[in-house]
């Protein structure tokens, strides 16, 4: 099963774009041990979208088929790291191909161009600025990654 973040905009050089590298290549190296393919990253240019509906859809497009898609959105569900662990251990075991981890523009979804069956994960009520968001979920694949692994990075 491939992991994959795929969020809107462009992330150019700086320490949150350090951060996310350095949390994808942590991950990357423990992913093919725990039988996960690969933990990609994906930009999508959204700058000539006219609104949010435009955003979602050009997000959506050239999903892979039977992809399991979670969209970042601050009224979404709070997982635990280890509730996200075991989400992900769970879809790979089933077969699943890929679970793709989708960041929005500054407006978020559009929920009427939402396929159905797109869960919707929360890191809290407060609102991040995207390249934190990039940064966290970057760092929470990889904890989730090093819980499958039984490392004691996690500590509960």
């Amino acid at each position: 099963m491939k992991l994959i973040l795929r969020a809107g905009g462009a992330m150019r050089s700086g320490p949150e774009r350090n951060l996310v590298d350095d949390y994808r290549n942590r991950a990357r190296s423990l992913a093919r041990g725990l039988g996960f393919l690969d933990v990609e990253e994906q930009s999508v240019d959204l700058g000539k979208c006219r609104d949010r509906s435009e955003e979602t859809a050009k997000l959506m497009a050239s999903l892979p088929d039977g992809a399991t898609i979670f969209i970042l959105d601050e009224r979404g569900k709070p997982l635990t790291s280890r509730q996200l662990s075991s989400t992900l251990a769970r879809l790979r075991d089933d077969g699943t191909p890929s679970a793709i981890f989708l960041i929005g523009g500054a407006d978020g979804f559009d929920p009427s161009a939402l396929p159905s069956g797109v869960r919707k994960i929360s890191f809290g009520s407060q609102t991040w600025p995207h390249k934190l968001v990039r940064v966290m979920l970057a760092e929470q694949i990889y904890r989730a990654l090093t819980i499958l692994a039984g490392s004691p990075y996690h500590r509960d």
